[in-house]
């Protein structure tokens, strides 16, 4: 298959997965104005949009043209992890508005050796003195750089199996050579986290340092502040195969950088409010 038959392909399983979260291919025909049948075509990957009808669809789903021809499988995962319909909400509101306009100044640059899939590395408030492997994504979407992570803890009776999940999205501001997240909990939906991070480049390997803090809403998650590292995986957006690796570790462990393993120290610096 040629590029152009994978683009199609791609476009159409994407579109498809659209139309089941929005209701039906009608209602969306509708909503669009685009004739039922040329869509259907969309949809079978016989034919991709003009320029114009691809500027429609991805304005009316709050995407970007690009992000409409991504991998079907990693496409799928941002849907059903819900993470456009939280940042379309969010980017609605008049307090986001306003932080946006404080936060950004005139930028034009595209900030694309920052875009792509990280390894991150901290150490754990849940598994004392364990370090903590989570997958951390960064895409562009429109005129934002966006965000998404995600933890998985094993449980402590079987570490094979999954206790607790969390997942994070929200947006990225490069400022300065520094780059500054702010963030949410989409599960529990009780937790805001922040983080401002340093690019590093060392023997071709690609890392990013920095401090995130973390402020819940009940008792049961304290507030926190920790080092955390980031480690380049390569482009694109999280995939099944990131999320399988996605666990617990002894600091031992030979799997963590030795990059990370410096910056994130012994772990005695995290601090937690009690």
């Amino acid at each position: 298959m040629d590029q152009l038959g994978r683009d199609g392909a791609a476009l159409a399983a994407n579109l498809r997965t659209l139309c089941e979260q929005h209701g039906s291919v009608a209602a969306v025909c509708r909503k669009i104005n685009v004739n039922r049948q040329q869509f259907n075509k969309y949809l079978s990957g016989a034919h991709v949009p003009s320029p114009a009808n691809l500027r429609i669809i991805a304005n009316y789903f709050g995407l970007s043209v690009p992000m409409l021809f991504a991998d079907p499988e990693e496409f799928r995962t941002l849907v059903e992890g819900n993470f456009f319909h939280a940042m379309a909400t969010a980017r609605q509101l008049p307090e986001f508005s306003r932080f946006v306009s404080d936060m950004i100044v005139e930028n034009n640059a595209d900030h694309n050796d920052i875009v792509g899939v990280y390894d991150r590395y901290q150490f754990s408030s849940i598994y004392k003195g364990f370090v903590l492997r989570s997958a951390f994504c960064i895409y562009r979407n429109r005129e934002f750089l966006q965000h998404y992570y995600v933890e998985r803890f094993p449980s402590f009776d079987d570490p094979k199996k999954t206790e607790y999940v969390f997942k994070y999205y929200g947006f990225c501001f490069p400022v300065a050579d520094r780059l500054f997240t702010a963030d949410f909990e989409g599960i529990q939906s009780n937790e805001m986290t922040f983080g401002v991070y340093a690019q590093v480049k060392r023997n071709a390997k690609r890392f990013m340092f920095g401090i995130s803090s973390g402020i819940a809403a009940t008792v049961f998650r304290q507030p926190y502040s920790t080092k955390v590292a980031l480690h380049y995986r390569g482009p694109g957006l999280l995939r099944r195969a990131h999320l399988k690796e996605l666990t617990v570790m002894d600091r031992n462990d030979p799997s963590i950088p030795r990059e990370a393993l410096q910056y994130l120290g012994d772990g005695s610096d995290m601090i937690q409010m009690s």
